[in-house]
């Protein structure tokens, strides 16, 4: 049986107003967040310089170490995923590009963002 990897990476960034990620090795492109999830990606990133600019995701349905944020599945709905990140209140949908990552919807997604390194 073929496992796939533990950890993702993704580079999320502003683009017209939305955040946004590419991930070619899945067929994405300027992939939106939408349905609170931007709202938590604002506060996520207020400590990171120029974020708007892009900044490193690193996520597992697994705890890792690093990981600040837990996010815990509420729903599914019309093929996304609600998920809350209780620590703040805040409750935001993932679309079915989720699945690109995961067979099935995590339980509970933990995360580390990062500034990019300086070029």
């Amino acid at each position: 049986m073929a496992l796939s990897n533990a950890l993702h990476v993704i580079k999320p960034y502003r683009w017209n107003g939305m955040w946004v990620f590419d991930d070619a090795s899945v067929g994405l492109a300027r992939e939106p967040f939408v349905c609170g999830i931007p709202e938590m990606i604002d506060e996520a990133v207020r400590d990171i310089p120029h974020a708007e600019q892009g900044f490193m995701a690193i996520f597992s349905a697994n705890p890792f170490p690093g990981a600040h944020i837990t996010l815990e599945h509420l729903t599914e709905e019309t093929g996304g995923n609600w998920y809350e990140w209780k620590e703040t209140g805040r409750k935001g949908w993932l679309c079915p590009a989720l699945l690109r990552y995961f067979p099935e919807a995590p339980r509970a997604l933990h995360i580390q963002l990062q500034p990019l390194a300086a070029l």
